[in-house]
């Protein structure tokens, strides 16, 4: 069997089992790759623009922080698919249904803001011309899902 053929199956089995998370999880997955090159090449930009000041500048400690840190958003994620996963198997249990919880979906969605956040700032540490309503409007979404999921808390 060719490795395409198990690869193939392995996303069509991950796809029908997470529905739209899992289309998310790759747009995050490729936000992550911009986010983590953005930051490297802000990184070189401030170096060339402090030679003298050697707290600029990549440096692997940093870039090792970075991913560790991308790798824990995965982890957290995971944390959401496996509480949306007991939540409805325990309400099947008991009796009643309860709708798709959509936690996973939630979480996904808002470290890709994270992400997008962090890009346009990596794009400002670059001299770029970032528009303030756009990262205004990023930080706004974040803060809607962040009120909207502590309402359905409170009231439960």
């Amino acid at each position: 069997m060719s490795i395409q053929v198990c690869v193939t199956g392995l996303v069509a089995y991950l796809s029908q089992k997470l529905g739209v998370t899992f289309y998310l999880l790759g747009i995050l997955l490729c936000l992550m790759v911009i986010d983590y090159l953005s930051g490297m090449a802000a990184s070189a930009v401030e170096a060339l623009d402090h030679p003298d000041d050697k707290s600029y500048g990549w440096s692997s400690r940093k870039g090792a922080k970075g991913i560790a840190k991308k790798v824990a958003y995965l982890f957290v994620i995971a944390v959401g698919m496996v509480i949306d996963y007991v939540i409805i198997q325990t309400s099947g249990v008991l009796g009643f249904n309860l709708p798709n919880t959509m936690l996973s979906l939630l979480v996904t969605v808002w470290y890709m803001l994270n992400e997008a956040l962090s890009i346009t700032e990596n794009a400002g540490r670059m001299g770029a011309p970032v528009p303030e309503w756009l990262m205004k409007y990023i930080a706004a979404l974040k803060n809607k899902i962040d009120s909207s999921r502590e309402n359905v808390s409170s009231e439960t």
